[in-house]
């Protein structure tokens, strides 16, 4: 289901060619049970509602991966670098 908040289809084209020059790149011990764009979606409610990370929705990937994610992530400096470029097509 999706929230206002969630990557509209424009945006996921913008972004998803560009994640693996701009998101860390972590070991792959199993194939990842949720995709890159639902972790996304999952930061970017957190981020516009400013709710608790445990109180996610419960469709999202569970709060302590995208919490784990988002944090990965923005002590990378992707979280960064993805808003950056979200504004600057939006503008």
């Amino acid at each position: 289901m999706p929230y206002s908040s969630s990557l509209t289809d424009e945006e996921w084209i913008i972004l998803e060619p560009l994640l693996p020059t701009i998101l860390p790149i972590n070991k792959q011990t199993r194939p990842p049970n949720w995709t890159k764009r639902e972790i996304l979606d999952g930061i970017f409610y957190q981020l516009k509602n400013g709710c608790n990370w445990e109180d996610l929705p419960k469709d999202p990937p569970p709060y302590s991966t995208v919490y784990w994610h988002y944090l990965q992530w923005r002590a990378e400096g992707a979280s960064d670098k993805l808003m950056s470029i979200l504004h600057a097509k939006s503008a």
